[in-house]
């Protein structure tokens, strides 16, 4: 690196940190409520378990990729904050279309009203802090 370029900003900084910490939380809280599901109550909702389940995987590693200040991390926190806005708008407008389909409620369905929207509008930070910081 010459000495006139500058690196990006890490992800963890600043705000960063407080958009990791809150992806840290819904990262527990759909990991262990999705666990649950799965294991005890997949037959009741199996659509609604697994995507509970695809949630959590996806908070998980948008969670890791945010808080790792490396060039390929960045990238799978694109396509991890990428797939979570997609799937917050495509089971969000499902659930609300096709209620019939979620007897019981993911982390995305309704648009993640039962946890005050933040699945909604978190992508949409994390998208455009990636963006902000990706550039020196």
């Amino acid at each position: 690196m010459s000495s006139g370029a500058r690196r990006a900003r890490p992800t963890r900084s600043g705000p960063g940190r407080l958009l990791v910490a809150v992806y840290a939380v819904l990262a527990v809280g759909a990991t262990s409520r999705s666990v649950y599901q799965v294991l005890v109550k997949f037959d009741e909702a199996p659509i609604a378990y697994v995507l509970s389940a695809v949630a959590a995987l996806v908070y998980v590693v948008a969670t890791v990729a945010l808080a790792v200040d490396r060039p390929a991390a960045r990238r799978v926190a694109w396509v991890a904050v990428g797939t979570e806005a997609v799937g917050v708008v495509v089971v969000g407008t499902v659930s609300l279309a096709r209620p019939a389909l979620f007897p019981e409620p993911t982390v995305w369905s309704d648009f993640g009203l039962g946890y005050l929207l933040i699945p909604l509008v978190l992508p949409f930070l994390g998208l455009w802090w990636l963006r902000r910081t990706g550039r020196p």
